[in-house]
């Protein structure tokens, strides 16, 4: 992937739409039709591939053996909680 340097001004349009200009679609490799996921990140709009935020997911947690759930480490977590305010 090249490195993209320059800054473009574009304009936003109506409904809020924003054309990534072509030099910039090229250097991040953004392809018609790729799914983007868009979020805020202090103060700027930041858009990823949602293929790139999956794999930066999935090498968060892959130390993580596979026998291990952890939705089910956390619904513990909050029943044991749930209890002890209970008690409170």
């Amino acid at each position: 992937m090249a490195i993209y340097t320059s800054q473009t001004e574009i304009q936003l349009g109506n409904q809020g739409r924003v054309v990534i200009p072509a030099p910039i679609r090229q250097a991040l490799g953004f392809e018609s039709g790729d799914s983007l996921i868009a979020r805020i990140e202090e103060g700027s709009l930041v858009l990823e591939k949602a293929e790139t935020v999956k794999k930066r997911l999935k090498n968060r947690f892959a130390h993580v053996p596979k026998s291990v759930s952890l939705a089910e480490e956390l619904i513990a977590e909050r029943r044991e909680e749930a209890k002890q305010d209970a008690g409170k």
